[in-house]
């Protein structure tokens, strides 16, 4: 068994079995890998794959196992190059962070800022996504942090730690019915047609929840991740926006008006995650630290040891976090 056909099969799966993207990403040949692949099933006496001809099809049960132990391996690796590196080059190396549109667009910058000039030498990457291809790029090492706030589902792999919390605000033109209200009913919102957030990130949204709790159905006539998007559309008049507040900037969007809906739907939370089991340098800690500062190295440190989300969420039960 080598070290080389437990990250082909790995990044098998990370290609969703496409024999032939993986050779790409990985710059070897596709009869390398099948190969390899074949010879660590004859070695241990077990498919990993299951196949119709040619073609690998699905992972077969035992296969899972395998790759989920292939992966722990993966990352123990990755964490002992992790720990040369903090001796040798503390102040160097890369942070490769996914996260969504909103967050890119208005809850990061003043932290990317602060943390390129406290380690100007470290290689910082953005990854925008949905909530899956977000979990995805972390769950496969391809992100070191995953910060989201739905579909948190997705996230059961990784150590998610909450950061702060955020409401929502009905954004409408100048000239419409509401922009003379001060606070909405649900009742009221219900009559319009509403531009929001894909609802596919969570089928549990609080938008969703909110309207069923009143016994009604939002009319969503468009969907997008991007709140500048949906506010491109907003001014449109193709509907009502319901959007992040944090994503309301006075200078820009002086032509909009926004209504609080914090009295309308529960504020949601983000939170960073990453894998179980790595080695965070110590600029990702203080990564961590500038994103949210309640949560410190100690605190990291004591959540990393729990392992688990639902014991973490008890840890910070009665943290008191920021609103954005």
């Amino acid at each position: 068994m080598k070290l080389q056909q437990l990250r082909y099969i790995s990044e098998v799966v990370n290609n969703h079995l496409n024999v032939s993207a993986t050779a790409e990403n990985l710059y070897t040949s596709q009869p390398g890998i099948s190969k390899q692949v074949r010879m660590l099933e004859d070695e241990l006496g077990i498919q990993i794959f299951g196949r119709s001809g040619k073609h690998l099809t699905h992972v077969t049960p035992a296969g899972e196992q395998v790759i989920n132990i292939a992966n722990d391996i993966l990352g123990k690796v990755d964490s002992i190059k992790r720990v040369a590196e903090e001796h040798t080059q503390p102040d160097r190396g890369d942070l490769n962070i996914a996260t969504t549109d909103t967050q890119a667009r208005y809850a990061l910058p003043n932290v990317i800022g602060t943390f390129i000039n406290r380690y100007p030498k470290v290689n910082l990457h953005m990854h925008q996504g949905t909530p899956s291809q977000i979990s995805e790029l972390a769950a496969r090492g391809d992100a070191d942090f995953a910060i989201a706030t739905e579909a948190m589902h997705l996230y059961h792999d990784l150590i998610m730690l909450p950061c702060y919390h955020w409401n929502r605000s009905i954004v409408v033109k100048k000239d419409h019915p509401l922009a003379q209200l001060s606070n909405v009913s649900i009742e009221t919102l219900a009559q319009y047609p509403i531009v929001t957030y894909v609802f596919g990130f969570d089928r549990a949204s609080e938008i969703e929840r909110g309207f069923n709790q009143a016994g009604l159905e939002p009319r969503v006539v468009f969907s997008a991740t991007s709140a500048d998007v949906l506010k491109t559309y907003v001014r449109l008049g193709l509907g009502v926006g319901v959007i992040a507040s944090m994503s309301i900037d006075p200078k820009i969007d002086d032509d909009l008006v926004a209504i609080d809906a914090s009295h309308l739907f529960a504020y949601s939370t983000t939170k960073i995650g990453f894998r179980k089991g790595s080695f965070l340098r110590g600029y990702m800690y203080d990564f961590i630290e500038f994103f949210a500062p309640h949560l410190t190295r100690p605190v990291v440190e004591q959540a990393m040891a729990l392992r688990d989300n639902t014991l973490i969420e008890k840890m910070f039960a009665t943290t008191k976090l920021p609103i954005r």
